[in-house]
């Protein structure tokens, strides 16, 4: 995927070009009203930045899907893809996070399903349930691992760039959640988890779990 290396993401080029028009033609026209665009434009570039990350080499080693703080990591059952008691990591995304979703090990896209719903603040307890969604399920050749985009009150749209049978490093891009939401990772029972409620994760470079027996 071309557009990984730029420094801001291709979702957010749009809304650039707009707004570096709009502050052109008002400096023109009126220069105090720019100034509010020009703000507008600062803003978006440092939200859809899009840095580079030294991903942990080690395969037994998870890392973090998503910019964030954790909110919870619990026990659940998972019925969607990998079909049993998995342990699930909740992070949540301000505005002020980077929004690039990154995989949190290497494998193969084996299922993605978006699901509507509604926009609920993403730090809510039920958001996860109720609110739009793109489940990402990755199969390496040992393990299952499920992430979950999930928007917000201000995050109205999920960008996905991976189809089923792509194939992702460990901390590769393969999309974003615009304007503040949550990311949930769904990962194997016997995983052990390096992460508690409260700690702050950066994608692709925090390690939230690590694999038994070596990883994948």
């Amino acid at each position: 995927m071309k557009w990984e290396n730029f420094p801001i993401a291709s979702a957010g080029w749009g809304y650039l070009l707009f707004l570096g028009i709009a502050t052109a033609i008002l400096f023109f026209i009126y220069w105090p009203l720019s100034t509010l665009t020009g703000v507008f434009f600062i803003f978006v570039a440092f939200f859809f930045r899009n840095p580079v990350r030294i991903i942990p080499p080690d395969k037994s080693l998870i890392t973090s899907p998503a910019d964030g703080v954790v909110m919870s990591v619990t026990s659940v059952d998972e019925n969607l893809f990998i079909h049993g008691p998995v342990k699930k990591v909740n992070i949540f995304l301000s505005v002020f996070n980077v929004h690039i979703n990154r995989s949190p090990i290497a494998g193969e896209v084996k299922y993605i399903n978006y699901v509507a719903g509604k926009f609920l603040p993403a730090f809510k307890s039920h958001a996860s349930e109720i609110n739009e969604r793109n489940y990402v399920g990755i199969e390496s050749d040992r393990y299952k691992v499920l992430v979950c985009q999930i928007t917000g009150f201000i995050a109205r749209r999920i960008v996905c760039y991976v189809n089923e049978t792509t194939k992702l490093d460990k901390g590769q891009r393969f999309g974003l959640i615009k304007f503040g939401s949550c990311t949930e990772v769904f990962l194997p029972e016997e995983t052990e988890i390096m992460v508690n409620p409260g700690d702050k994760v950066k994608g692709g470079e925090t390690v939230i779990g690590r694999f038994p027996n070596g990883g994948y």
